[in-house]
């Protein structure tokens, strides 16, 4: 049975480690107020070695596992900075749900690119950053996946209702 996704308790841990992430993806869409329904949270991590470290750190808390068809739970890897230097992506799942790494998300150049417009957004008591609403346009534009092209446009219509109140 996968386990219940509680994407509050997943950011927490992150955010006890310390780990520099900003979240995009679906989670960071509904975080701007967009009407989807994710099962996921997508994260970009800093790739400082420092923060590296953390998120090792944080993964461990979580008991990340790879997710993958036909290994329920996920399997076992890894989980050192070391390891983490070397990918690009990992889908994990953990005990909070699943969890999305993706290092340099398609459209962006990744932690620093996103980081100049994020937005801190509190979720359940706990601070996260955000990409920004364009920039997550801009990721799923360039990311051009039936999903993404599925979702664009009612965040363009959220896009735009934001700057018409503005």
């Amino acid at each position: 049975m996968p386990p219940k996704f509680d994407p509050a308790a997943m950011l927490g841990v992150l955010a006890a480690h310390g780990v520099d992430c900003i979240v995009i993806g679906g989670f960071a869409a509904v975080a701007h107020g967009a009407p989807h329904i994710t099962f996921d949270v997508d994260v970009v991590p800093s790739r400082s070695p420092d923060s590296l470290e953390r998120l090792a750190r944080a993964l461990v808390d979580l008991d990340a596992r790879i997710r993958t068809e036909g290994a329920e739970g996920g399997l076992q890897f890894d989980r050192s900075a070391a390891m983490l230097r070397s990918v690009s992506i990992l889908n994990l799942t953990t005990k909070f749900g699943d969890l999305d790494l993706t290092f340099t998300p398609a459209g962006t150049t990744g932690f620093e690119d996103l980081r100049r417009n994020a937005v801190h957004v509190t979720v359940q008591g706990t601070s996260v950053l955000v990409a920004a609403l364009a920039d997550v346009i801009r990721s799923k534009e360039a990311a051009n996946r039936e999903k993404d092209r599925a979702a664009l446009p009612a965040l363009r219509k959220l896009a735009e209702m934001i700057r018409e109140r503005s």
